[in-house]
């Protein structure tokens, strides 16, 4: 029998060979540590997160761990039929997409891409499909229902406010938000408040020059410090979606206990040159425990993983470009290099803080996105984000996504987990 595919099957080769022992040691001994303490609760839920996943053919300890992911095709809850969400393709899906630009009134000009041209629509035609099982596409009724009564922050970077206003879009065919606050909206029939929590670092952080240029300005982060600003807000909300990734990317300074212990592309003098993965890893390390310690939060955390870019032929600030028309079938990329460590950076202050959390009652989700997204060049702006000779500052955009368009299935997973979360059973899901 032809081994079931995992998440661990499309990482990068290089991570699978002897050809980098240090990096084979390492995944080695994740995964043998991943075996041992697979937490028997995630039995109950219907997904297993897809750090835990080895092919079946390793050892008898890794198909089990396979086979603890099961979904109902029909409602969504566990049964004896198994599968995980976040191994799959893309398949066409003629019916999408269930909103435009006209009928949403969230979205921003630069992920606007039928608003400024875009001549392809087949970007917005594709639907997830998980290996064995559907991803029924989003429901906004059910959403309501589970949410009803209850808030929700997304908290990070730009890039968690792109899955925000899809969300707010997967939304608008039933009702439109009120504005009651900046960045925050309540949708008065159900009683359910989002908000938008601006934290591109979760950390303390301040520009070391505030008058500096606009994309490269240097930034000083506190990596064992508490970011207050989002802190003190989300202690009130019921769930809490917490990414943030692609201002890592930008020139750092690292500070931990007061003291400078290095930097990313500072270029300066005496300073230990550290990777942006190191800073990622510590930033997460902090924000779970602030979550972890804050005083009266009862909420869920699903950490959204890390969103791949698609430049080609260059770097955002050297030309690169994302032109591709179609998604990626799972057998024609991995993810390697410095994505692979910043995902894995990421997973690893994970797992942590879920154990724990689970010592102080709360939970904690993992939102897996990455290869999902990873097979998706094709669903960028690029330069569709603002009118051809318009005089914009804005370089060809890879990072972020169209809307409508492959991050609504990011919601679709969203929605799935939480109706695996409370247990409920929806008719024609």
């Amino acid at each position: 029998m032809k081994p079931s595919r995992t998440w661990f099957d499309h990482l990068s080769a290089k991570n699978q060979t002897l050809q980098n022992t240090g990096k084979t040691v390492v995944l080695a001994t994740l995964a043998l540590t991943l075996l041992t303490v697979v937490p028997l609760y995630y039995l109950s839920l219907g997904y297993f997160p897809s750090f835990l996943w080895f092919r079946s053919s390793r050892s008898t300890s890794a198909s089990l761990s396979r086979g603890h992911g099961g979904i109902q095709q029909s409602t969504g809850l566990p049964s004896s039929k198994q599968c995980d969400l976040f191994t799959g393709e893309w398949i066409p899906n003629p019916d999408a997409p269930s909103y435009t630009n006209s009928t949403c009134f969230t979205i921003h000009d630069e992920q606007n891409c039928m608003k400024f041209g875009r001549p392809d629509t087949e970007y917005m035609k594709w639907r997830w499909k998980p290996d064995g099982c559907e991803l029924p596409v989003f429901n906004p009724l059910q959403f309501f229902e589970l949410v009803r009564g209850k808030s929700m922050a997304f908290v990070g970077d730009s890039i968690g406010r792109n899955q925000m206003e899809s969300l707010m879009c997967l939304l608008s065919s039933v009702e439109q938000p009120v504005e009651y606050q900046t960045l925050r909206w309540r949708y008065p029939t159900y009683n359910f408040t989002i908000a938008n929590v601006w934290a591109p670092f979760i950390v303390k952080s301040k520009a070391a020059d505030p008058d500096g240029p606009v994309y490269t300005a240097l930034f000083n982060l506190y990596l064992d410090e508490f970011d207050d600003d989002w802190i003190k807000v989300v202690v009130d909300f019921d769930y809490v979606i917490l990414a943030a990734e692609h201002w890592f990317f930008r020139p750092t300074m690292f500070y931990e206990k007061g003291q400078l212990v290095g930097c990313y592309l500072c270029r300066q003098e005496n300073v230990t040159d550290l990777s942006s993965a190191y800073s990622y890893s510590k930033a997460y390390r902090t924000a779970f425990r602030a979550l972890n310690s804050l005083q009266g939060f009862q909420g869920i955390t699903f950490l959204r993983t890390f969103s791949p870019q698609h430049f080609e032929n260059g770097f955002w600030n050297e030309g690169g470009r994302c032109v591709r028309t179609r998604p990626y079938k799972s057998s024609e990329t991995r993810l390697e290099g410095l994505p692979l460590e910043m995902y894995l950076a990421q997973t690893d202050e994970f797992k942590v803080a879920e154990r724990e959390g689970r010592k102080r009652g709360l939970k904690f989700r993992l939102l897996d996105i990455t290869f999902t997204s990873l097979l998706r060049p094709d669903a960028h702006p690029n330069n569709y984000g603002h009118w051809p000779r318009e005089n914009v500052t804005f370089y060809n955009d890879c990072s972020h996504w169209c809307l409508p368009g492959a991050i609504d299935t990011w919601n679709d997973l969203l929605l799935q987990m939480m109706k695996m979360e409370a247990g409920r059973s929806f008719d024609g899901s």
